[in-house]
């Protein structure tokens, strides 16, 4: 239920607008004027205020500047009786959604009220996306072991050499690609991400040449493959111990010719492209078993950046479990939940076989199911 603040020196209007807004299921508070309007925001959250100009004290346009300075998300509607333009352009100006002339107009009022909590709920939501793609990016810790890592990726980043990033499963190797891509030259183009291993066999190679129309029967229509997306930026290929090896001598002829061939097609299209591959196997291993080509590994392994598993870095664990407690109290709208020093070294003491997802899990379990304060018998309960 929206929440909204009628802020009016009239206790007439002020007793009209409550009726009429709680009619159509909106929680009221009122304010009598402009002070103690402010005192109620500083409080409380507010979806819309309502807010009359000439007030005693504190007139509507000061608690409105005051009011944006605190930083909340909520959209003022100005409603005065002594209106013209110049006081409606300079609430405008210091933010405010709409400027409305008493007495106002019923259908007018709650059509700007809907429009200004649409305006709410899409700066709410643009917020959650920015922390989603802004967090995607983090890598948190400041164990030797992490450090090592970072260190790699400042240094390789600028270059176009192409890396090769091993690590168990959940232990961040993404991550570690869009930081190079992210720190490269290349920044402003795409990446494209290639999950080999979740691509049947019989189909990475359209997934990644793309074909043409008429290449095989479901062929109805031309494809661009991931490379051909890719142009100009990086193309991640994660989990490429699991790429079978017709597909791999492909691959392989990319990277030597900055060439490929979509199937079903002769005509031969550049490319041009950083390669970053990842994979949780031992492709020495799978080289020996000629599974892999050892060709395309060393085109691969210019570089190579091991991401260690969370068991290893232990001393990470507070840090990455309070960057996860404010990210998923924000996902769902909630404060940050406070997890106590004997929590945390429940946490540290654990096997983490799925490593830095796994962490993560555990962390929104501990948020949905513990009190305010997570205490070591939540950890030993939902762990």
């Amino acid at each position: 239920m929206a929440k909204i603040l009628i802020v009016d020196d009239e206790k007439s209007i002020r007793y009209t607008l409550r009726e009429i807004l709680e009619f159509e299921k909106y929680k009221i508070d009122e304010a009598k004027d402009g002070e103690e309007g402010f005192e109620m925001i500083k409080k409380s959250d507010y979806d819309v205020v309502l807010c009359d100009v000439k007030m005693p004290r504190m007139d509507g346009i000061e608690l409105l500047q005051k009011a944006m300075e605190l930083g909340k998300d909520m959209q003022f509607i100005m409603i005065s009786a002594h209106g013209n333009i110049d006081t409606a352009v300079e609430a405008t100006k210091k933010g405010a959604f709409d400027f409305i002339q008493k007495p106002p107009d019923l259908n007018r009022l709650l059509l700007s009220i809907r429009n200004a909590l649409d305006k709410s709920n899409l700066v709410a939501e643009t917020k959650v996306l920015k922390r989603r793609i802004s967090k995607t990016h983090d890598i948190i810790g400041e164990s030797d072991a992490i450090k090592v890592v970072k260190e790699a990726i400042e240094k390789v980043a600028p270059t176009e050499a192409r890396v090769l990033i091993t690590g168990p499963n959940g232990s961040g190797k993404e991550l570690v690609a869009k930081w190079l891509h992210s720190k490269s030259q290349r920044a402003g183009g795409p990446m494209v991400e290639v999950n080999c291993a979740a691509i049947p066999a019989e189909l990475i190679e359209s997934e990644l040449f793309g074909h043409e129309k008429g290449a095989f029967t479901s062929a109805v229509k031309q494809r661009i493959g991931k490379f051909e997306q890719a142009n100009g930026g990086t193309i991640f290929l994660d989990e490429i111990g699991d790429m079978s090896l017709s597909a791999q001598a492909k691959v392989l002829r990319a990277l030597q010719e900055n060439k490929i061939t979509r199937v079903g097609g002769d005509k031969e299209i550049k490319v041009n492209v950083r390669v970053l591959a990842a994979t949780n196997k031992d492709l020495k291993e799978e080289i020996s078993k000629k599974r892999f080509r050892e060709d395309l590994y060393h085109r691969l392994s210019v570089i190579l950046i091991k991401v260690p598993p969370l068991n290893e870095r232990k001393e990470d664990i507070p840090l990455l479990t309070d960057r996860f407690l404010a990210d998923i109290s924000a996902e769902y709208g909630e404060s940050k939940k406070v997890i106590t020093d004997e929590a945390l070294k429940k946490l540290q003491a654990a096997d983490w076989s799925g490593n830095i997802r796994e962490l993560r899990n555990v962390t929104e379990r501990l948020v949905i199911m513990s009190q305010q304060e997570i205490t070591a018998d939540d950890v030993e309960k939902y762990l």
